[in-house]
């Protein structure tokens, strides 16, 4: 059996350029249209555009409703974005929280590369979340799918 990665990652050429992707990516609002995995609800709160440093809320629901906070620890405008999550209730946060979520963007002939990356190396206990990664790998291929169909479509 291959031990499970603590970096994943899923990659798929969108016909778009880069600034179409990253702007909805910068936007936390429209973060629950472009999930794959059925867990975002809604932003927390009416939030601007993302910027470096930034922090955002999400509602999400995986069986039981909860909510997470990021903080975005990489940007680069239409070529790198990436958001820290950590669970927003005290509890939670002791056991959960601190993997990153990057897209990392480049334009190609016929579009943008796009690579989706699930970043659990800063996981408080990366053993609870290892067991989800095939799901996750899953997730954010469907991810990528909404994308496409978002920004392909304008």
């Amino acid at each position: 059996m291959d031990k499970i990665k603590d970096v994943e990652s899923v990659e798929r050429i969108i016909q778009a350029p880069p600034s179409a992707i990253f702007d909805l990516l910068a936007d936390p609002v429209k973060h629950g249209e472009i999930d794959g995995s059925g867990t975002v609800r809604a932003a927390t709160e009416s939030s601007q555009r993302l910027a470096m440093g930034s922090t955002f809320g999400m509602k999400m629901k995986w069986g039981i409703p909860y909510k997470m906070q990021s903080t975005i620890i990489e940007f680069e405008t239409d070529r790198v974005i990436a958001w820290q999550s950590w669970g927003s209730i005290a509890f939670m946060s002791k056991f959960m929280g601190g993997r990153i979520w990057r897209y990392e963007l480049e334009a190609v002939d016929g579009g943008t590369l796009v690579r989706e990356s699930w970043d659990i190396r800063q996981e408080r206990v990366p053993a609870l979340v290892r067991p989800i990664a095939k799901k996750t790998i899953e997730s954010m291929t469907a991810t990528l799918e909404r994308i496409a169909s978002i920004v392909e479509s304008k």
